[in-house]
């Protein structure tokens, strides 16, 4: 009868040759959630810094210069047709020293000739008028 002691070669314990991953899971889990803690929370809204409303000053309407350009490129201010291109400038050059700054409706007719229209807009860019509309362009949409 042979006793086994247990000093053989093939009981010795094989040497272990993977890398024991638990001790990184558990960091990472760890820095997972350090990095959840420390990230601001979102918020699904815009700060924006308006204005407080001021009750004192009811708001007034503003002041509006209608320009009318017929189809033989009489340019008509308020209704009132001028004679050439000098009281155009007159005009524009009196309604920039008012303030507050009227708004100018110009409004061409359909068969206007272009440079009608883009002396009252040049003259108006010139004098420093920046308050502008262009009335009834839809119509050239199509």
């Amino acid at each position: 009868m042979a006793m086994n002691l247990g000093n053989s070669p093939k009981d010795e314990p094989e040497v272990m040759m993977d890398i024991n991953t638990t001790p990184l899971i558990d960091v990472m889990l760890v820095l997972l959630i350090m990095l959840i803690i420390t990230i601001p929370a979102q918020l699904h809204t815009v700060n924006l810094d308006m204005p407080s409303p001021s009750a004192n000053k009811p708001p007034v309407p503003p002041e509006v210069v209608r320009i009318d350009i017929a189809a033989d490129a009489v340019i008509s201010w308020n209704g009132q047709a001028l004679a050439d291109r000098q009281a155009l400038e007159t005009r524009l050059a009196e309604t920039a020293l008012r303030q507050p700054q009227p708004e100018l409706h110009i409004r061409s007719h359909a068969k206007a000739p272009y440079g009608a229209a883009a002396a009252v807009l040049a003259g108006a860019q010139r004098q420093g008028l920046n308050k502008l509309g262009i009335l009834g362009s839809e119509r050239f949409a199509e």
